[in-house]
């Protein structure tokens, strides 16, 4: 789960968002068998496939610190597959080879480590080569894996899923948990034949997830399809290294999956626009699956290429969940529109300051206190400055208005509320009203249009994530581009109204380091 505090959820009532793009076309050593399944999967290698992924609007338990009973339990998981089933088949009857459900997607969040355990089931290493729908009494009885197994059989289509893994354990184990038990919030994915091919136990817990146990070492969990090497981790991994850098990296997947419980927070980390952001910053296809429930702010599931989103929801008006299908490459890195690599650094160290700091001010977002600079002119260039890092702006505005105030700010710290992440981040932004004071709290709206933009930053490290946000929480797929030299630039003008225009970057390497005194503000 990845939940953040409530007074920075977007809570306004935006109506549904649905965008498709044009139609276009665990780590193992690899014994002789792997090599031999490689070369039948080769044999029948596809160019590209059809990615599905399902927002779930979760039918959530009674709320209560005391465990149900294992029937009532297993009741309630139905309810929730039943639901999974009916959208699984749709996307088998639309031709996905895949499709990806959220995380708590079948039965919901916010447990007791005791009241969660009647869900769990012992999830095997898909070592043992077992298909559940077809031999579900060879182990201890699990009846999600058995029923989640048919729906990945009988409709022909890879099926991950998130429920819950638990193993016994005992003394003779110094880290074992006082109750005899590790439990672990666990992804699952079952073959088009139904058989169990990859487990997943997430690394990163959320601070509220005490339910859960986190594995011993982070886990790199890959597996090899006719069309492409995949890799998956869930929500909160997704802000740190491991495992999530280490897959795409070291371990070159093509495709990640990602179930997400996802609250979304203005005005960098909504869902669609950080999920899209990272798979264009990692070169890498993502597939994303968001829990749905409005009244937490967890909305925003997508279909995402190295080069921009094929397909993407977002709706905080319903309840309703959503189903979306998209075509992708299936090997992204040797398709014509792969993006070259960018050294994010090159222009903006080479540019001189485009503006003295006269006019900086101070202001927080999600707590981290930014340095900004109001753009006070239609068009210019401006520069603003934190620590090592400096932003750079070009930009030209449709037209001033003098309701609505923009600013160039920048961030260089470790970020330390719900995780200890070291961010560098350049973001042009549109403030929540005239006051300066507003600049940075969460805005979903704009009328501002501009001719131009161009950011950039003297980033120290290569992991940077290029985010436009249109006003209504819309994405700007085709509308922008990175440049090799690290601008992010627009490609047409005039734009539509902007909310933030960000270079969203981690700097893994300095995580652990102690936070340096922020800057203070300017009188």
């Amino acid at each position: 789960m990845c939940i953040l505090p409530f007074h920075y959820f977007s809570m306004t009532g935006s109506f549904p968002r649905e965008y498709k793009a044009p139609a276009m076309l665990a780590f193992r050593p690899l014994a002789q068998g792997t090599l031999f399944a490689l070369s039948v999967l080769q044999a029948v290698a596809r160019d590209s496939f059809t990615a599905a992924v399902y927002e779930h609007s979760v039918i959530l338990p009674a709320h209560s610190d005391e465990p149900p009973s294992p029937g009532d339990a297993l009741a309630l998981m139905n309810k929730n597959m039943d639901i999974l089933e009916g959208a699984i088949k749709e996307a088998a009857r639309q031709g996905a080879h895949i499709i990806v459900t959220p995380e708590d997607g079948i039965y919901g969040w916010r447990f007791t480590r005791e009241a969660i355990y009647p869900y769990l089931e012992d999830i095997p290493d898909p070592e043992v080569n077992w298909i559940p729908c077809t031999d579900p009494k060879r182990f201890a009885p699990a009846p999600v894996q058995e029923r989640l197994s048919c729906m990945a059989r009988n409709n022909s289509i890879y099926v991950v899923a998130n429920t819950g893994d638990k193993k016994l354990c005992n003394s003779s184990d110094p880290s074992c948990p006082s109750d005899g038990r590790y439990q672990y919030n666990t992804d699952v994915v079952f073959d088009s034949e139904g058989k169990l091919v990859a487990r997943y136990h997430k690394y990163n817990l959320f601070r509220g997830e005490t339910q859960f146990n986190f594995p011993k070492e982070p886990e790199t969990v890959t597996f090899e399809t006719p069309f492409g090497k995949f890799g998956i981790f869930t929500c909160f991994d997704i802000l740190f290294h491991d495992p999530a850098v280490v897959l795409v990296r070291e371990l070159q997947v093509d495709t990640v999956l990602f179930p997400t419980a996802w609250m979304n927070v203005l005005p960098f980390l909504t869902a669609v626009e950080f999920h899209s952001a990272w798979a264009m910053g990692m070169g890498v296809n993502f597939l994303s699956a968001d829990t749905h429930n409005i009244n937490l702010a967890m909305t925003g599931s997508g279909i995402y290429a190295p080069d921009g989103a094929r397909a993407y929801y977002y709706n905080m008006k319903t309840e309703d969940g959503h189903l979306l299908v998209a075509e992708l490459s299936s090997h992204p890195r040797l398709s014509p529109a792969y993006p070259p690599a960018v050294n994010w650094s090159l222009y903006a160290s080479c540019v001189k300051r485009f503006s003295p700091n006269n006019h900086d001010f101070s202001g927080l977002i999600f707590h981290d206190r930014f340095t900004f600079t109001e753009l006070t002119k239609s068009e210019g260039n401006l520069t603003v400055c934190q620590k090592d890092l400096c932003c750079h702006l070009s930009y030209k505005m449709a037209g001033k208005r003098e309701d609505e105030v923009y600013v160039l700010g920048a961030f260089d710290g470790l970020h330390v509320v719900e995780g200890q992440y070291y961010l560098q981040i350049c973001t042009l932004l549109k403030c929540k009203s005239t006051d300066l004071k507003s600049c940075g709290q969460p805005v979903e709206t704009a009328q501002t249009k501009f001719d131009m933009f161009s950011l950039s930053g003297t980033f120290g490290t290569n992991y940077v994530f290029p985010e436009v946000l249109y006003s209504g929480v819309q994405l700007a797929p085709g509308e922008f581009e990175v440049l090799n030299d690290g601008r992010l630039i627009s490609k047409i003008g005039p734009t539509k109204p902007i909310v933030t225009v960000t270079l969203f970057g981690r700097w893994y390497e300095k995580d652990h380091l102690k936070q340096d005194p922020q800057p203070p503000a300017s009188p």
